[in-house]
């Protein structure tokens, strides 16, 4: 592939969250993980959430017979914006998944400036988004509200997020069986969060 020319956080603790850590999920990519769960989200009628597409446009197939077309060169049309989006509840859910085998810190040159002008677009039209980060080494998984990102990368002048903001700032989600990452459990408690704050 090639590129064209060249809400303050509550406090608030669910026991729901913490599940037994099943340990059919190790090895799988935070990607697959992620993709599992929201397919059981939308077979259980819960929410609607998909991986979005990869924008890229063709200029090369290869043809060696009717039914085996392989693609030889494309490249990517527009710079893509975050991972995820989608519906729940009838809030717009729009979120970035990222991994790191770094134990103590996430470093911001995993997100893209038009990702995080993204983030922050929806965040300000009152859309529900956030930043997912495995830690893979640890094993450990956060939710970070984009406002808290934001907070973060407007009042300091590092080039990483240290782990201790996540366990401070963030929600940590852990590994279930089914769904493997249940992520609107957290999403549930920002829910109320933002309605008691709409409310006042």
């Amino acid at each position: 592939m090639n590129y064209p020319n060249g809400l303050k956080k509550s406090n608030i603790k669910d026991s729901s969250i913490v599940k037994t850590i099943s340990h059919s999920n190790r090895g799988m990519t935070l990607e697959s993980e992620i993709n599992d769960s929201n397919q059981y989200y939308r077979e259980e009628d819960i929410a609607i959430i998909y991986k979005k597409p990869t924008p890229i446009k063709i200029t090369k197939v290869d043809y060696p017979s009717r039914d085996k077309a392989t693609i030889k060169e494309a490249f990517f049309t527009v710079p893509s914006t975050t991972d995820y989006n989608g519906l729940y509840k009838g809030y717009y859910i729009d979120f970035e998944a990222k991994e790191t085998k770094n134990k103590t810190s996430f470093s911001l040159d995993n997100i893209h400036p038009h990702q995080i002008k993204h983030l922050e677009s929806i965040n300000k039209h009152k859309g529900i988004s956030f930043l997912i980060v495995r830690f893979t080494t640890l094993n450990e998984t956060y939710l970070l509200e984009t406002k808290e990102f934001l907070e973060f990368i407007n009042n300091n002048n590092r080039k990483s997020i240290p782990i201790n903001f996540f366990k401070e700032k963030g929600y940590i989600i852990k590994d279930g069986y089914r769904p493997r990452l249940d992520y609107l459990k957290i999403v549930d408690q920002i829910l109320e969060v933002y309605k008691c704050e709409k409310k006042n």
